[in-house]
């Protein structure tokens, strides 16, 4: 025997299967990216000299220390430098056609041997 004291669920229920669906069709447009047109930027050239600890990134993706290859063992080459350690600086200039993975994985080597100043070395555009 049921009373007036009983609840009817059947509405509620109702409510949380359409709320349910609603989320399932929105979540999915709400975890894309917004495409967006990049700055172009023009600079004055940095001056290259020796001071500076360089990593570079070849089109062959073969990592140099200064003219030292470091390929196969980035990070562990990054933590045993010297200089490095005491200077906590470090600029990554790599080829316009290496993969971005490959120098992510350098960048995130480094910030494991302990750098703290991380600086990407470019071409500039011209200045006019």
């Amino acid at each position: 025997m049921t009373g007036m004291n009983d609840i009817n669920v059947t509405p509620l229920i109702d409510v949380m299967l359409v709320l349910l669906v609603i989320f399932m069709v929105t979540a999915p447009l709400m975890t894309t990216g917004v495409e967006v047109d990049l700055p172009k930027a023009k600079s004055a050239p940095m001056q290259a000299d020796d001071s500076k600890m360089m990593v570079v990134v070849t089109v062959d993706e073969h990592v140099f220390l200064g003219k030292d290859e470091i390929t196969g063992a980035v990070e562990e080459k990054l933590k045993a430098n010297s200089r490095l350690k005491a200077e906590k600086e470090l600029y990554v200039q790599a080829d316009e056609n290496v993969r971005y993975g490959v120098v992510l994985r350098v960048m995130a080597a480094a910030r494991n041997a302990g750098v703290d100043k991380l600086g990407m070395i470019t071409d500039p555009l011209a200045v006019k």
